[in-house]
C-alpha cells in the first residue's frame, strides 16, 4: 500500500507500519473500521470472555490447591492411624489376658507350679501395653473421674451418697484411645443419687 501525495504525515507513518501486511487481513482491519460499533461489541465479548477464563482458572488453582491439602491430610491420617482396625481387634486379646490374671487366685502367684505361667502371661501383658504405648495407643482414666460422653459409655447408675452425681465408680471394661481419637469407649457405672 503506497501513500497518495497528498496524504496527511499520520496517513504516511500508519502505511509505513502496514507495509507487508497481507492483503486479507488488511482489508479484515479496513472491514472492521467500517463498522466500528461491532470491533467494540466485539472486544467487550473479547474482555468478557478473558475475565471469564482469569475467573474460571482462579478457581481451578484454588480447588486443586484445596484437593491436594486434603490429600496431604489424609496421608497423614493414614500414617497415624493405620494401626485403628488391627488395634481395635487385639485389645480383645489384651483384655482376655487381664481377665487370665485376674483369675489367678492370689496363693496361686507364688506356687512354684503356677508361677511360670503367671509370669508369662504378665510378661505377655506388658509387652502388649509397650507395643500399644509405641503406636500411641493409650488408656482412658475413669475411676473417679467425671463421665465424658466423648469417652466413656454408662452402662449403668449405682446409688451413692459418698461421691458426687456423675461420677465414675465402677470400670468394667478399659476404654482406650489412639492418638486423640476414640479406639473403645469406656464402659463404666455412674454414682447417682439415692
Amino acid at each position: 500500500m503506497i501513500a497518495d501525495q497528498d496524504s496527511r504525515p499520520e496517513d504516511e507513518a500508519v502505511a509505513k507500519e502496514l507495509d507487508g501486511v497481507p492483503a486479507d487481513m488488511l482489508d479484515e482491519a479496513q472491514d472492521a473500521t467500517e463498522s466500528g460499533s461491532d470491533v467494540s461489541e466485539a472486544l467487550a465479548a473479547l474482555r468478557n470472555d478473558l475475565e471469564a477464563a482469569k475467573q474460571e482458572t482462579l478457581y481451578a488453582k484454588a480447588e486443586t490447591q484445596n484437593v491436594r491439602r486434603r490429600m496431604e491430610k489424609d496421608i497423614v491420617d493414614a500414617r497415624a492411624y493405620a494401626a485403628t482396625g488391627f488395634a481395635r481387634d487385639i485389645l480383645s486379646v489384651y483384655d482376655n489376658l487381664v481377665r487370665a490374671i485376674d483369675a489367678i487366685p492370689g496363693e496361686l502367684h507364688d506356687d512354684p507350679r503356677m508361677k511360670a505361667l503367671v509370669t508369662g502371661i504378665e510378661a505377655t501383658q506388658r509387652e502388649v501395653e509397650k507395643v500399644f504405648a509405641q503406636h500411641g495407643i493409650t488408656r482412658i482414666a475413669s475411676m473417679g473421674l467425671p463421665l465424658d460422653p466423648n469417652q466413656h459409655q454408662a452402662m449403668l447408675e449405682v446409688p451413692s451418697d459418698s461421691v458426687e452425681a456423675g461420677t465414675v465408680v465402677q470400670e468394667m471394661q478399659t476404654g482406650w484411645m489412639i492418638k486423640d481419637r476414640l479406639l473403645r469407649p469406656a464402659m463404666v457405672a455412674v454414682a447417682k443419687k439415692p
